[in-house]
């Protein structure tokens, strides 16, 4: 006999469970603390947007303590050395450096970012690329409750390998969403985010405060679609870290040829269901299944 309240459990199970396999899609806003302006807007988004804060910018303190009020999470957004020559930020951390120069570098950081609860580099391709550098660094790290998001500056970055033996945990960027200030360049790097978090189950995209990155954000947030759910970085932190090169996503390779086996006959007439039972074969299919197992043992 048909029983509604088993179709409405059975419903509840089923969103149950494409709510955990919607795709996350983190999003940081990196350079905060020079353009108040644009970082103002930033700070209206949704509050799963977060944001790294430079330390020695001149509204370091004012945009964190913004940030954090607003409900969004705060990185401190920490230089390392490039491999190219350009000028750097004031206490831009070097392989070379001392492991007591490094700690004293993130412990002022930690005192100019308040609330920050991870860390990710600026520039540093030179740093990030150097085990014995980022050892150090990991090691310092340890002595905090922060996270490491590692920018991926570089291809053969040793965040990963330097964090073991520590507490430490790792993410990896995906995407750069601004590389070019043009903005259907960056339509289309957020619209590749957003692949990658249903391919892959998640993803992290870097961005700035420039006007026209704010812009596009504004105007396709609103649109994500609906198996897209946006995370801040630290919900993320049990998730399988990607290795490797992320692969750039199209839709113009075709797909594999497929051909009809042709029409199936059947030999006599197959006997009709009836509408009631077919709905209480489905209700039973989901209310056996490992979710709705899960959920009465809370409710």
């Amino acid at each position: 006999m048909f029983q509604p309240q088993k179709l409405s459990i059975a419903f509840c199970a089923l969103f149950f469970t494409l709510s955990a396999q919607a795709g996350k899609l983190s999003i940081v806003i990196d350079d905060f603390g020079y353009r108040p302006v644009e970082e103002n807007k930033v700070l209206q988004m949704p509050a799963a947007i977060s944001v790294a804060v430079l330390p020695n910018a001149p509204h370091a303190r004012e945009m964190a303590t913004k940030a954090h009020q607003g409900g969004h999470e705060v990185l401190i957004h920490l230089p390392m050395a490039p491999l190219s020559k350009q000028p750097l930020e004031k206490d831009t951390l070097t392989p070379e450096m001392s492991s007591e120069e490094i700690a004293r570098i993130v412990r002022d950081a930690s005192g100019k970012v308040p609330f920050a609860v991870g860390l990710n580099n600026h520039m540093g391709s030179k740093m990030t690329s150097s085990l014995p550098g980022m050892q150090k660094v990991m090691q310092v790290l340890n002595q905090y409750n922060y996270y490491f998001l590692d920018s991926m500056t570089i291809g053969n970055s040793q965040s990963i390998p330097a964090a073991q033996g520590t507490h430490v945990k790792v993410l990896k960027r995906r995407v750069f969403l601004d590389d070019s200030q043009n903005e259907a360049s960056i339509r289309e790097q957020f619209t590749r985010a957003v692949k990658l978090a249903q391919r892959d189950g998640y993803a992290i995209a870097i961005g700035h405060p420039h006007p026209t990155t704010v812009r596009v954000l504004q105007q396709m947030l609103p649109s994500l679609p609906p198996d897209i759910t946006l995370v801040r970085p630290s919900q993320l932190l049990n998730e399988p870290v990607h290795q490797g090169k992320t692969p750039v996503i199209t839709d113009k390779s075709p797909g594999p040829k497929f051909r009809a086996p042709g029409v199936c006959k059947v030999s006599k007439p197959l006997t009709p269901v009836p509408q009631s039972k077919a709905i209480n074969l489905v209700i039973e299919s989901i209310l056996e299944s490992s979710v709705v197992s899960k959920l009465r043992r809370y409710f």
